[in-house]
């Protein structure tokens, strides 16, 4: 093993020199307390960022074991340390001077919600950080000068600062493993209630802007309509007052700008938990939940939307239904199939972003066509049966249809962002009321979960096959599939571009990152050829399982920059690949 001395005197030696020497630095050092890897060296001062990573003993950090004895306990201190040094590296960033990126120094910068991410991991018997360091130079000449400060200064303070106990506040740890405690102790609650959602009382739902995560400052807090208020005794917080939200069908209704899709926006991110001071640490949701919406122009591959349309006049099958460029009733059609087949327990629609005629058919169009010339069953027909027969159940917000009134087993009206149960006032209205709609359907039948993605397998791809994961090296080079991503909302594999914008639950580009990487290696190994969409996902999910986030990876070296998506997004992904 390199020391860190045998490391200052190779970068002395290459001072001034061009900068692929750079190259030469590449292994692993041993740093007093931690080892230090340079796995990967950036081509010029210009390219992206060279890949550094430490890693320390757990038994050195001086980190209590109970901050990390349970699966989302260590999800929590790994991105607890994330940030702290984030926070720690920004004051050194780019203090270092040069060309390009000399000077940067990265880590992933999360948002509020708590992710497993490939730029933390802790365990087993080590805590490794992964980060990104612009190596520096004057031009394309190494100043290695400014490196050693990086390294030898700068570097070893944030470690020791972040990633040893005995320097970070005590109560600030405790309190971040104490609110993962109890923000797992309510969803494991929600089951036993019978409940698909919390939101605490007090909580801060609104948000700065359509483009800011950060609370809105003097917004009206949370207030539980009597009704739904439920008081759960947290095991460190004690109790906890909010509104429960039953199983079955809620509706949520109100005038423009009340706070309605405020409300239903909070419940979507509620599969996520949040950091303290958001808000919304306390507002959780079944983690299965699946927001859905119409999505003109995406691709469906053989979904069985026979449930919703069927006997179109140009005869197609809708059993095993495919499209390039479906509809808006067809998209969301295909949304709730593919919902299901991802096991989400519950779906969550908006009004404005859905497709009218999928949503509903009022009583004078269902008396002028008929319901043999209309080949969509609308979803109100539908949505009882999905609760009572499938166990699914569903969270709409509607400002325009009242027909939903009769089919819901809760209505909340949000009224200046305070909600009230008017489901008893508006049950009592409606008996009186004679233009019932229509708001059941024969023919319930939920779909063959046995789909297989893609048809046809390329003949150009069989080679990349192996029964154990290729190696990038034993592809050809023409085999190998390159993946680029664009943000949060789009990535490409090869030359196909997959369009996420509509994936609402997609809410961290280093989740994209880990969704091209999956796909890539869908692709490369053949399965989605060969096996069922359900079968790839839960294989997917058993190699990072065994191997984490790294082991699907396309790169002979782990690095930041993935994140671990919801097993709903891994689907949606999937769906949306045009093959």
């Amino acid at each position: 093993m390199k020391s860190a001395e045998d490391l200052r005197y190779l970068l002395e030696s290459i001072d001034r020199k061009s900068y692929p020497a750079y190259k030469s630095a590449q292994g692993s050092y041993s740093f007093p307390g931690y080892l230090l890897s340079i796995d990967h060296v950036q081509g010029d001062p210009f390219a992206s960022p060279s890949k550094i990573s430490i890693s320390i003993p757990i038994d050195k950090t001086g980190y209590p074991s109970e901050y990390a004895d349970t699966p989302y306990k260590q999800t929590t201190l790994e991105d607890y340390l994330v940030r702290q040094f984030c926070q720690e590296i920004s004051r050194f960033n780019f203090k270092a001077k040069g060309s390009g990126k000399s000077g940067l120094i990265a880590i992933s910068h999360p948002g509020p919600e708590i992710l497993q991410r490939t730029a933390c991991q802790w365990g087993p018997g080590h805590v490794t950080a992964r980060f990104e360091i612009g190596f520096p130079a004057n031009g394309r000449t190494i100043n290695s000068g400014e490196l050693i400060r990086i390294l030898f200064d700068f570097l070893p303070q944030c470690i020791r600062r972040v990633f040893y106990f005995k320097n970070r506040p005590s109560g600030e740890v405790r309190a971040v493993s104490r609110l993962a405690e109890d923000q797992h102790f309510i969803r494991k609650e929600l089951e036993r209630l019978g409940l698909v959602s919390f939101v605490a009382d007090g909580a801060v739902l609104p948000r700065e802007s359509g483009v800011s995560s950060r609370p809105l400052k003097e917004s009206v807090p949370f207030s539980s309509p009597d009704t739904l208020k439920i008081t759960l005794n947290l095991p460190n917080h004690g109790p906890l007052t909010g509104m429960g939200i039953p199983k079955g069908i809620t509706l949520i209704v109100g005038g423009g700008y009340h706070g309605k899709s405020t409300l239903l926006k909070a419940l979507e991110t509620g599969v996520y938990n949040h950091i303290a001071g958001d808000g919304r640490e306390y507002v959780i949701t079944d983690d299965t939940a699946l927001k859905l919406r119409a999505e003109d122009g995406r691709s469906i591959q053989n979904v069985d939307i026979s449930l919703f349309i069927r006997d179109l006049p140009n005869h197609k099958n809708t059993c095993c239904f495919s499209t390039k460029d479906a509809s808006g009733s067809t998209s969301q059609a295909a949304a709730v199939i593919e919902g299901i087949e991802a096991g989400s327990r519950v779906f969550l629609i908006d009004e404005d972003t859905s497709a009218t005629n999928f949503m509903v058919r009022d009583d004078l169009m269902q008396n002028i066509i008929l319901r043999e010339k209309e080949p969509i069953t609308p979803f109100i027909e539908r949505a009882r049966d999905l609760y009572e027969r499938a166990g699914i159940s569903t969270i709409m917000v509607a400002g325009s249809s009242g027909a939903y009134f009769y089919i819901a087993d809760t209505i909340l009206q949000m009224d200046s962002y305070i909600p009230y149960d008017i489901t008893e006032k508006t049950k009592s209205f409606l008996k009186s009321y004679k233009a019932e709609p229509i708001v059941s359907a024969p023919d319930f039948c939920l779909p063959d979960a046995k789909r297989i993605l893609l048809s046809a397998q390329p003949e150009t791809k069989k080679s990349a096959f192996r029964d154990e994961r290729p190696r990038r090296n034993d592809l050809k080079r023409e085999e190998r599939i390159k993946v680029k991503v664009y943000g949060k909302d789009s990535l490409q594999v090869g030359k196909e571009p997959v369009d996420l914008r509509f994936v609402e639950q997609l809410i961290d580009g280093e989740q994209t990152n880990a969704l091209a990487q999956m796909l890539r290696y869908c692709l490369e190994k053949q399965l989605l050829w060969r096996l069922s969409v359900p079968e790839t996902v839960a294989f997917l999910e058993k190699e990072i399982q065994k191997g984490g986030l790294c082991s699907i990876s396309d790169s002979s070296y782990a690095a930041m920059g993935l994140c671990l998506p919801r097993t709903q997004e891994i689907f949606a992904c999937l769906n949306r690949y045009r093959g």
